[in-house]
């Protein structure tokens, strides 16, 4: 009897998934921004369907390119581990850059991360510690552990620059950063 309870369990699993993969590529289909970054998160863990990296960032890109964050964000992530496509530093930053002006958090520290340690991008300690300290505004746990590593490799002029621009940064909304 276990067994036959289980296996109707999976089964109900399985065909639920399944309803919800095609709902969810319909609305991909018709341009639906959330539902391709979702086909792009099902693709990119497994969830649903086969894990597939190349797709998952084909469904990435479509969503990304229609300025959803979480997507652009994903994307780039893609591009900083080579997982779906070559890695690519530069193109990393490019789809942090884009979530990060939207205002996502964890862009902006995967940006101060790369600012600082020259990934992507030449090494700028000034725009690391706009970036991170945007992302430590907005709550990022780790961005404030980031901010004490990168101090004590700055002058005091360039933490002085770093905190105007910050300011500036924060109050024009993430618009005027550089």
């Amino acid at each position: 009897m276990k067994y036959i309870l289980l296996l109707t369990m999976l089964l109900a699993t399985t065909t639920i998934a399944a309803a919800t993969f095609d709902e969810t590529m319909a609305a991909a289909k018709q341009g639906k921004a959330y539902a391709q970054y979702n086909l792009g998160v099902m693709y990119d863990f497994g969830n649903g369907v086969p894990e597939n990296d190349a797709e998952a960032v084909k469904w990435y890109r479509k969503a990304a390119d229609q300025g959803l964050a979480d997507a652009q964000f994903n994307l780039g992530l893609m591009y900083a581990k080579g997982e779906g496509v070559p890695e690519n530093d530069a193109e990393a930053v490019k789809w942090f850059r884009k979530a990060a002006d939207q205002g996502d958090a964890k862009a902006q520290y995967n940006l101060g991360v790369m600012y600082g340690t020259g990934a992507g991008v030449p090494e700028n300690s000034i725009r690391a510690y706009v970036w991170l300290s945007m992302a430590k505004t907005q709550g990022h746990t780790d961005a404030a552990g980031g901010l004490d590593i990168l101090k004590p490799m700055m002058t005091k002029q360039q933490i002085a620059d770093g905190q105007a621009l910050a300011t500036q940064c924060y109050e024009s909304d993430f618009k005027d950063c550089d």
